[in-house]
């Protein structure tokens, strides 16, 4: 069957295949290329995104509208009433164009014998959403649409901020930029963008940064062929400081791939740096962000956890870890990570942690720096991990991040939001002389 053009439609085969486990960035990057003007890719990026983070409460939702069961016999056009859903409470469109597009994407996707009961759902949710909206509010998991799991973990961790964390990860991200200053400087940027009518703030705590109030297609902006700028949350962007980087140093960046702070570290010193990642197919995509930006590295295959195996002896005086992780800190760029992540991946992820951190560590000089990073906000795989290893390991030092950010045991933690930024943790580690 030809896949139809109908964004819409296009957005319903795409939630369902998110929803059966595909990640959200890799099913966009197929479905837009089906479309050809940029609104309906941009409005495909919408729905996609807005599906994916309310699914849990329009998912329940939809179970109590119909009167039987809709998804296992099929999929899209069950994504697509909730999409019905979302379009109406989250995107507030106006209720009489979200309708009648659900209906017509019905036909799109050549299931016209669905037709009626699309548009009986949806008008019958517009009679009776008060009463509705209000049932879901009475259960945590629908309300916020997150599971029961995370509530619990986040709950745990951070019982005084567990409702602005849920509720920051319900809401648009900005853009954040990072300046590539080896090619320009922040002024001549923003200036340029501003030219073409982009206005941007400059942040003053992060130097390389321009913020975006909104997502856009950054292919589009001024400067980004020329390899003046990367995308990275402000978050992210401390790592390279952290590292406290001098000329000349051997620096690894342990888990690489696709190469932000890889290419902040290059921006930042001229070191020799090892650019490794696990993944081989993910290096490709390395390498073109680093040649983009004019910025040479020994771009490398290899299990962090497995030395033997990529290492030449000879040691690094910086490592950054950014370990593997939940990403429960980026749910607000991510939110398929909700629908996705289990409970049972935390363990599975703290001794992927505990390796790479006890793996790594003969590797770095006396005297070295090892910085590590995650993009998540539970402590299991913060403090806890970090703490566990200076028991272990005699020789390590923890050294205050002095961020301003939460304290969390040796390190500090960011919460989604806070700071417009996403939720991210840093711990230093420096070894004996």
């Amino acid at each position: 069957m030809k896949t139809p053009a109908d964004p819409r439609a296009l957005a319903a085969q795409a939630l369902a295949d998110i929803v059966a486990g595909q990640s959200l960035r890799a099913v966009f990057a197929t479905f837009s290329t089906k479309l050809t003007d940029a609104r309906d890719r941009a409005l495909l990026s919408s729905l996609l995104h807005e599906g994916a983070r309310w699914w849990l409460r329009y998912d329940a939702a939809l179970g109590e509208l119909l009167e039987q069961p809709l998804r296992q016999r099929d999929a899209a056009v069950h994504a697509l009433l909730v999409l019905g859903l979302v379009q109406i409470e989250i995107l507030r469109m106006p209720e009489y164009a979200a309708v009648a597009a659900t209906v017509e994407a019905v036909r799109a996707l050549r299931k016209p014998q669905f037709a009626a009961l699309a548009n009986a759902v949806l008008r019958r949710w517009l009679r009776e959403r008060d009463a509705r909206n209000a049932a879901l509010d009475r259960d945590a998991p629908m309300r916020s649409a997150h599971p029961a799991w995370l509530i619990g973990a986040i709950g745990a961790d951070w019982p005084q901020h567990t409702e602005a964390v849920l509720a920051a990860n319900n809401a648009e991200a900005p853009l954040w930029l990072r300046v590539n200053n080896k090619r320009t400087t922040r002024a001549e940027l923003a200036a340029r963008w501003r030219e073409a009518d982009i206005e941007s703030t400059a942040p003053e705590h992060l130097p390389d940064a321009l913020v975006l109030p909104h997502s856009r297609d950054v292919m589009a902006l001024p400067g980004y062929h020329d390899g003046c700028f990367s995308v990275q949350d402000g978050a992210a962007q401390h790592a390279a400081t952290l590292l406290d980087l001098r000329e000349g140093q051997r620096v690894l960046d342990a888990c690489a791939a696709p190469g932000g702070k890889s290419a902040h570290i290059l921006e930042t010193a001229n070191v020799d740096l090892l650019a490794l990642d696990r993944e081989p197919a993910r290096l490709p995509r390395l390498r073109e962000n680093l040649s983009r930006l004019g910025l040479g590295a020994q771009v490398c295959s290899g299990d962090a956890g497995a030395p033997a195996t990529w290492w030449d002896a000879r040691p690094f005086d910086r490592i950054l870890l950014d370990a593997p992780c939940s990403a429960t800190g980026i749910i607000r760029r991510q939110p398929d990570i909700k629908l996705h992540r289990r409970a049972a991946d935390i363990d599975t992820l703290t001794a992927t942690q505990a390796r790479l951190l006890d793996a790594l560590w003969p590797l770095l000089k006396p005297g070295g720096r090892l910085v590590y990073a995650t993009c998540s906000v539970l402590a299991a795989e913060n403090a806890r991990p970090i703490e566990a290893f200076l028991q272990r390991q005699p020789q390590a030092r923890a050294v205050p991040p002095k961020l301003g950010w939460h304290g969390a045991g040796p390190g500090e933690q960011n919460l989604p939001g806070e700071g417009s930024c996403d939720g991210f943790f840093y711990a230093i580690v420096e070894k004996d002389s």
